[in-house]
């Protein structure tokens, strides 16, 4: 990756040799964003205050903490509050589907501070995809005013298996010539690194999680739009599986599907029967004119029965799907997203109506299935939420630290 600066100190200021190993670990102590003294923090750590004031020296220096108002005085001069900064750096997020991106800059917490999209095929190849994003990634630091080198990171969620420790695609089905190509390697020579991949739906539940259930340990995201596919968060992390393949819960044999061709090349997918295409194809047998899942979208929110009522039997056959995921995992949230559960309550009702049905009590008594909260901004909030968790990992802060603020990912 590129020595760029990462986390180097501000013009004028030069972080502390004692800057290394701990710093890290203060630093996520700072990261719920409450402003706190040096004193707080002896208390709060239990470390000694000389320890406190070169960690704390050293996480001003880089911009990390910054100075956050004077504490109420008991007489003599009042001490200085500290607080995380996450304005100090910048994110690039991408979230690239079948036939769209959108590409953002966020603030260390993952929030969106301006963003663009496009209508772009993913099968046009990566050369084209890519060159968009960092095209665009340099034209959004221009509107923004802010320089390359305050981008710690590029965080890209791809619709199609990743093996998320090399960033490169596995076997993509609607992703012709993206197959092992190195998506990291060709976007760090463009844009500072590191470069994080993976899989849109994994983005798309680590967005939602920490934009809107950042204190669920037990989460499962799952999107239903074109195909279908689930994100599992588990124990508050993330859970990608041995090679990155967790949650394809679109190929997963549904119990009612019968011999339904699939485009894996097996029969009886869940994606077979409950996805946008799956619908879509529903729809066209009745006679209606209905291309893909934003026909299906269009004629949901116009309260067409036929239409509604395809929806509340996928939901229906994805609840049975779901209903297996519950009694195995047991989370506390089940998030629907995607284009069609954000189009119609009925494809939620019918995943709830078997789903609460199915599964043991102990299970649902406090399970909520709902839509999702973050709708179009679930993947590029998750993009980014993948390189801060990175960036900002204690070992990474020490490390970068260390090397004087060069980059270590």
């Amino acid at each position: 990756m590129s020595a760029d600066p990462v986390f180097p100190a501000s013009p004028g200021a030069a972080a502390p040799s004692t800057a290394g190993t701990g710093t890290g670990d203060l630093l996520q102590v700072m990261r719920d964003g409450r402003p706190r003294t040096r004193a707080e923090l002896v208390e709060l750590t239990g470390l000694a205050r000389s320890t406190v004031k070169a960690r704390v020296d050293a996480l001003l220096a880089t911009g990390l903490l910054a100075p956050a108002g004077a504490q109420a005085s008991t007489g003599g001069r009042p001490p200085t509050r500290f607080a995380f900064n996450p304005g100090s750096r910048l994110v690039l997020a991408a979230d690239v589907g079948a036939t769209h991106a959108r590409a953002a800059l966020t603030d260390l917490d993952a929030q969106v501070l301006l963003e663009r999209s496009a209508e772009l095929d993913v099968a046009a190849g990566p050369d084209v995809v890519l060159d968009w994003l960092v095209r665009t990634g340099h034209d959004l630091l221009a509107e923004s005013g802010r320089s390359a080198g305050e981008v710690v990171g590029v965080g890209i969620g791809l619709p199609g298996p990743v093996e998320h420790d090399s960033g490169r695609p596995v076997n993509p089905p609607i992703m012709p010539g993206w197959d092992g190509f190195d998506v990291p390697g060709y976007v760090s020579e463009r844009l500072a690194g590191p470069v994080l991949v993976d899989n849109d739906v994994n983005i798309m539940a680590l967005g939602e999680h920490t934009a809107a259930y950042p204190d669920v340990e037990h989460l499962v995201f799952v999107k239903v739009a074109t195909g279908i596919g689930a994100g599992i968060i588990s124990g508050g992390r993330l859970h990608r599986g041995a090679q990155g393949a967790a949650g394809d819960l679109g190929h997963v044999l549904a119990p009612h599907a019968g011999d339904v061709p699939c485009r894996c090349g097996n029969t009886g997918c869940l994606e077979a029967i409950a996805s946008g295409a799956a619908v879509a194809a529903a729809l066209r047998e009745q006679g209606l004119d209905v291309a893909g899942s934003r026909d299906v979208v269009r004629l949901a929110r116009a309260g067409d029965v036929p239409t509604i009522q395809a929806l509340r039997q996928a939901g229906r056959d994805l609840g049975e799907v779901l209903a297996t995921v519950v009694s195995m995992l047991n989370p506390s949230v089940i998030v629907l997203g995607g284009v069609l559960p954000t189009a119609s309550e009925s494809l939620v009702a019918g995943v709830r109506e078997v789903v609460y049905g199915r599964s043991l009590p102990l299970a649902t008594g406090s399970l909520q299935i709902v839509a999702s909260r973050t709708g179009e901004h679930a993947a590029v909030t998750g993009a980014a939420a993948m390189v801060v968790q990175h960036v900002l990992a204690p070992e990474q802060v020490d490390a970068s630290l260390a090397n004087g603020g060069t980059r270590t990912g």
